[in-house]
């Protein structure tokens, strides 16, 4: 008799690697590929909106590495969040903003294979406006624990 299916994991770090701090989910990513050991595919995405949809596609589970600037924590503090704790976005409805409560009401919508269970590593930023410029000391340094944090959800 078979065991249960694996879940399909998936690890995503988003961001802009142009923009200062906004690289820390695609740095992240990149420092989490060798340590995921199977465990689940590990990929970086400068995507945002209805664009990521389809990278979703497929998963039972997604664990997401963005940053954010809620002003309410130094930079370089990991939060742990889950879709219902962001807010909708205001305003009409668009393809080019979507935010990840409207992208996952729309996969239930097309009834597409889409994860059930979401979990965000957001990482609290300082600068997400430098063009070229590097990431800041305090945001660097929570990189490893983004990655612990991943390992320690994908139960490594």
């Amino acid at each position: 008799m078979a065991g249960p299916i694996p879940s399909r994991t998936l690890v995503l770090g988003l961001g802009n690697d142009l923009l200062a701090d906004d690289a820390v989910g695609l740095l992240a990513a990149r420092a989490m590929g060798p340590l995921a050991g199977g465990r689940a595919e590990v990929r970086a995405s400068s995507l945002h909106g209805l664009a990521l949809l389809d990278l979703f596609v497929g998963y039972d589970r997604a664990i997401l590495v963005d940053a954010v600037r809620t002003g309410t924590h130094p930079p370089g503090t990991v939060l742990e969040l889950a879709p219902a704790d962001l807010p909708p976005l205001a305003g009409v409805p668009s393809p080019h903003f979507c935010g990840l409560p409207e992208m996952c009401a729309l996969a239930r919508q097309l009834e597409l294979d889409f994860p059930r269970e979401f979990h965000i590593l957001a990482v609290e930023i300082r600068d997400a406006t430098t063009i070229g410029g590097a990431m800041t000391p305090e945001v660097t340094a929570a990189i490893p624990e983004v990655c612990r944090r991943v390992m320690e959800k994908l139960g490594a």
